[in-house]
């Protein structure tokens, strides 16, 4: 008689009531989980990690009935958490049309029905926009201020269509009455949205004006030629394989970085200093590699003389910090309105004409401070009030005279009061309205407090109670408690500059006038890059 391999339990983690029913083979001293074995019938059934192809031979071999659980029609014993396809990538409606696609589902459950695009497109996904949106809008209610970007626009963009549009938007997300700040590019036709919608303020993108500033910089005309010279020797690399393996080879024997050559966009001033800044890297190699005589150079292509090399040294020299201003905009995760000042302030100094430049610089830098200069001159009190508002910047280091540090405080606590002074007519106009309207007066509690009878004095108030004299209670102005609160927040040691400001001031519970003048200041951001986005005071994203 033959003897009956043994049959082994499935790992303690298959928690599935299937299980029950089910083994594994040991092969080589190792559960063999290729393939599940029924109890009952000693059957073979395929297992690939999917438990369906065991439930089908037990309700249909054996009768056996199990509850499919709540959470998929099919279940999964792997110790992972299952994930949902749409994490992994985004698919258009029509895949569920697509014949692999169906040929695939078919296999993994031959009883699931397959959605109808339609479902999505009229049903599903609209509910979810409505349901989103709602959330959104009840978020923005309470919103003390909203700085709005622009969005995809089909019309012609006019500066006239583009102000209808952006009325439109604070209607729609009901944000009218919330302040509205306009973050956009330097464009004219932004500009006079901004005036046609009657948006105040209009804040122009900071990533914008460098770029605009940084692109005027690299016209120069001997700066020109250097870019094309560079711009051609790139191109050469990026067509020719033989050129690029000889590059690597010798990169690999001087021990430089396996870094591929950057190639500019014209639109983007970065990329022709990240273009730069490769290529000096990478020159040793660059230069060996067109000097063997294993590659053919391309005709036309110039050499790069030492003065080339030097003039790339002096150029990435001076853009750095413009590199480094674009980098922190850009991975700054709330670039709030506050980071402009700062910015221009840093730059300024670095564009002030020196003895020492080479002409080329000295030009430069001149193209740069005649583009960026007056950019910002009609929002300066905005920048600066934002700036000291945030406690990373509120020592206003890059401002030079004390008086006018001083200055700047005094007039935000002045605001500080207005702000206060407006809350407070608005309510006393609510609550006029409330009272006129009968408000939620309760009669028969007032009626309940006549008749309760005076508190019993203790015998310490018998006895020395006529020791007593009460002190009227002295009520501080606003204009005290905001000059109170400035002091306080102006002593403070200032934020680590990776510190969340928003955050900071949710924490500051004993300035609670200051807090509602830094939010409504400090929701406004530096960038409207990415666009396509809407800011509110409680840190809310909304496409619009």
């Amino acid at each position: 008689m033959a003897e009956v391999e043994q049959l082994h339990p499935p790992p303690s983690n298959y928690k599935y009531s299937v299980w029950k029913h089910f083994g594994f083979y040991k092969k080589a001293g190792n559960l063999d989980k290729t393939h599940a074995i029924c109890k009952i019938c000693r059957a073979t059934i395929k297992y690939t990690g999917s438990t369906t192809n065991l439930t089908t031979h037990l309700k249909r071999r054996h009768g056996v009935n199990l509850e499919t659980p709540a959470s998929s029609s099919s279940h999964s014993d792997s110790a992972e958490p299952a994930t949902a396809s749409g994490t992994l990538d985004i698919q258009p409606y029509s895949v569920t049309e697509n014949e692999g696609f169906q040929y695939l589902l078919h296999v993994l459950e031959l009883r699931y029905h397959i959605p109808d695009r339609k479902l999505f497109t009229e049903k599903q996904i609209p509910i979810l926009y409505d349901k989103v949106q709602l959330e959104i809008a009840e978020s923005l209610s309470s919103a003390q201020r909203v700085a709005i970007t622009t969005r995809v626009f089909n019309e012609a963009h006019m500066g006239s269509n583009l102000a209808v549009l952006l009325q439109d938007v604070c209607r729609e997300w009901n944000i009218s009455d919330k302040k509205t700040a306009l973050v956009t590019d330097n464009a004219k036709n932004m500009i006079l949205a901004g005036v046609g919608a009657e948006m105040d303020p209009h804040v122009r993108c900071i990533a914008h004006t460098l770029n605009l500033a940084s692109q005027k910089s690299l016209k120069v005309d001997r700066v020109s030629e250097l870019l094309a010279k560079v711009r051609k020797v790139v191109t050469f690399f990026h067509r020719s394989p033989k050129a690029t393996e000889v590059l690597r080879e010798t990169q690999a024997q001087l021990q430089l970085p396996n870094h591929k050559l950057i190639h500019d966009v014209s639109t983007r001033w970065n990329s022709s200093f990240d273009m730069l800044e490769c290529f000096w890297e990478q020159q040793p190699a660059v230069l060996n590699t067109l000097l063997s005589k294993k590659i053919k150079r391309r005709e036309g292509m110039a050499s790069m003389t030492e003065e080339d090399m030097t003039l790339i040294q002096e150029v990435i020299k001076l853009m750095s910090p413009l590199k480094v201003a674009t980098t922190l905009l850009s991975e700054e995760k709330n670039p709030t309105i506050s980071m402009i000042s700062p910015i221009p302030a840093k730059l300024q100094k670095h564009f002030q004409p020196d003895e020492s430049d080479l002409p080329v610089i000295s030009q430069m830098k001149e193209q740069f401070r005649e583009d960026f200069d007056g950019r910002y001159t009609y929002l300066q009190d905005l920048l600066h009030y934002s700036s000291a508002l945030d406690p990373r910047f509120k020592d206003l280091a890059f401002l030079d005279d004390s008086d006018t540090k001083d200055m700047i405080f005094m007039k935000l606590t002045t605001e500080v009061v207005k702000m206060d002074e407006m809350a407070g007519d608005r309510n006393t106009l609510n609550e006029s309205q409330a009272a006129e309207t009968g408000g939620d007066r309760s009669p028969h509690k007032e009626e309940e407090t006549d008749d309760v009878p005076p508190k019993k004095k203790t015998a310490l108030d018998q006895m020395f109670g006529d020791f007593q004299t009460a002190r009227p209670q002295m009520t501080k102005s606003t204009r005290e408690r905001a000059k109170e609160e400035m002091l306080k927040y102006r002593e403070r040691d200032s934020l680590g500059l990776s510190g969340d400001v928003l955050q900071w001031w949710k924490k500051q519970m004993d300035l609670p006038l200051l807090s509602a003048l830094a939010k409504s200041y400090l929701s406004i951001p530096a960038t409207s890059v990415p666009s396509e986005r809407v800011f509110s005071t409680a840190g809310d994203i909304v496409t619009a």
